[in-house]
């Protein structure tokens, strides 16, 4: 996990809400762009730093490519955190 990339792609309030889209399960690219006031370059971008940061992932399924939150990555991020806070009762 790159914890820095991880943040950086967290930074960004309109990366933050398409995560918050794809918590509905996965999106193509269009359907996220639909949400948006943003080109689909804008929208692309976006999509691509969330992936190098590795808090989403795609498959493809003939023309589209549908994009996925990766839980595995919100995962160790939020254990991470945790850790940090570390027990309240010290």
């Amino acid at each position: 996990m790159a914890v820095a990339d991880s943040f950086k792609a967290l930074s960004e309030p309109a990366r933050r809400e398409i995560l918050e889209l794809l918590r509905k399960g996965p999106m193509a690219a269009g359907e996220i762009a639909g949400h948006f006031s943003m080109t689909q370059a804008t929208v692309s971008y976006h999509l691509k730093t969330l992936k190098k940061a590795d808090l989403i992932k795609e498959s493809r399924e003939k023309n589209f490519i549908y994009y996925e939150l990766n839980p595995t990555v919100l995962e160790e991020l939020m254990a991470w955190l945790s850790a940090l806070k570390g027990n309240e009762g010290k």
